[in-house]
């Protein structure tokens, strides 16, 4: 028997490693079993290995295959699609991941796939038919997304992740599991496909009554200060505090909510089983022992600039308000703001020095945006109790790169040369559009080609 062409015992296997959170109905007694033989199996031969993976198989009659199936298969979209693929979501939506990724296997055209999900989704993977998403699918998005998923499509890459993501003691948590936070829904097509976490599962239960307190990596003194007093304070008064693991106000927010003995969550830009930045290796290990570090993409997966900004919406999705503690006028921390805004979610800024290059982005905030104006753990409060929901701003910035073009820029490098095709794997892209992208790119100056590809002309540092 197989699941996506891959021995079924294997894929059953993999899945039921990472099921300690969330795990699908009736394996959850199975799984601790499975871990258990992977651990005494772990110095056995390879025939000891596969004897007992297949004991374990027939011993675990419960187990349903297509609840594994689609667990493995969100698994396997989160390394494909890159975060917030509208087109991957709403295929999803409308035939179930487990039935999206079987077409996309067996290299059904556009077309075919289009007409799949018009004639409905299938009802035991969790797919909605025309209504679960299909409105958002043509034949020309398929086409694009088709070009820019097949590059990663893999045989083992999903297998490979889910053993990295065991190994690290992560877990995979998909819309279906009870402690799947609620509140990614209103983030609609851009609902991540699947998360994963490393932290007890009481952590997650907690994602709900959190605070999002997120600001500037150069941090000032009186920044620090600041978020250290918000996080203690919000802490002591039973909130959550969301940021993104980031030096300077994140990693201070998430330092003063462990001192408190409060729950902390730090969402990744990249797997879960790769802290990132390595200077807050210890700081995150602390996090995933007592709260939580979150990512929706597969173990393995390497931060980029545009898996940064992605990640940000999910931090203002999951929490109840979000508070830009310092921020330059065109800080990172700005875009958490931008989601908090589109979603229609309280937002707070602290005012600094008006000679303070460090505060103009909160300046900014407060001058033009609506936010609130925190000064302490109690405004906040008030700030979440009082809020009755504004028509959201339009905070586009025109002169920063576009999605595409990060993504782009994200995958070349400063000193080799690289192969277009490449590139697109690595950008999430279709070869085409890449191809399109970099012609731009190259009037604007930002890459060059040269012998055996491109490369970046420039230096764009990697927020973090």
């Amino acid at each position: 028997m197989s699941i996506f062409s891959l021995d079924e015992k294997l894929v059953i296997e993999a899945v039921l490693g990472v099921s300690g959170v969330g795990a699908p109905r009736g394996a959850g007694a199975a799984a601790g079993a499975a871990n258990a033989g992977s651990d005494v199996g772990a110095g056995t031969d390879a025939a000891a290995s596969a004897a007992e993976v297949e004991a374990e198989a027939e011993a675990r009659p419960e187990i349903d295959t297509l609840a594994i199936a689609e667990r493995f298969a969100r698994a396997t979209w989160s390394g494909l699609a890159e975060p917030g693929d509208v087109t991957a979501g709403a295929l999803v939506r409308a035939l179930g991941a487990s039935v999206g990724l079987t077409l996309l296997v067996e290299r059904a055209s556009p077309r075919a796939v289009l007409e799949r999900v018009i004639a409905g989704g299938d009802e035991t993977t969790g797919g909605g038919g025309i209504g679960g998403g299909a409105d958002e699918l043509t034949e020309k998005s398929l086409t694009q997304a088709i070009e820019r998923w097949m590059p990663r499509l893999a045989a083992n890459s999903a297998l490979t992740s889910l053993r990295l993501a065991h190994h690290s003691g992560a877990r995979l948590l998909t819309p279906d599991d009870d402690l799947w936070p609620s509140s990614l829904a209103d983030l609609g097509g851009h609902e991540p496909l699947a998360l994963w976490v490393r932290g007890p599962a009481s952590a997650i239960a907690g994602i709900e009554h959190s605070v999002a307190l997120v600001g500037a990596r150069a941090a000032t003194g009186y920044g620090e200060h600041m978020a250290m007093e918000l996080s203690a304070g919000l802490s002591d008064r039973g909130w959550g505090i969301v940021s993104g693991a980031a030096y300077g106000i994140d990693g201070m927010a998430h330092r003063a909510a462990l001192a408190s003995s409060g729950l902390t969550v730090a969402f990744l830009a990249g797997g879960v089983d790769r802290f990132y930045p390595s200077g807050h290796d210890s700081l995150l290990k602390r996090i995933s022992e007592v709260g939580l570090v979150v990512s929706e993409l597969s173990c393995g997966s390497p931060p980029t600039k545009w898996r940064f900004l992605q990640r940000n919406r999910l931090i203002a999705a999951v929490s109840q308000a979000t508070v830009v503690v310092e921020a330059g006028r065109r800080s990172g921390s700005l875009n958490t703001a931008a989601h908090a805004n589109e979603l229609n979610r309280p937002l707070g800024a602290v005012p600094g020095p008006v000679t303070s290059m460090s505060s103009a982005g909160c300046h900014r905030l407060l001058r033009d945006y609506a936010a609130v104006c925190v000064t302490s753990a109690d405004d906040v409060v008030g700030m979440v109790g009082m809020f009755q929901g504004a028509e959201p701003d339009d905070t586009a910035d025109s002169d920063r790169p576009s999605a595409e073009q990060l993504r782009v820029l994200d995958a070349l490098s400063k000193k080799l040369a690289r192969p277009t095709d490449d590139v697109a794997r690595r950008a999430g892209l279709s070869v085409s559009r890449v191809q399109s992208v970099l012609g731009g790119l190259q009037l604007e100056g930002s890459v060059l080609e040269d012998v055996g590809g491109w490369r970046a002309a420039g230096g764009r540092r990697m927020p973090v």
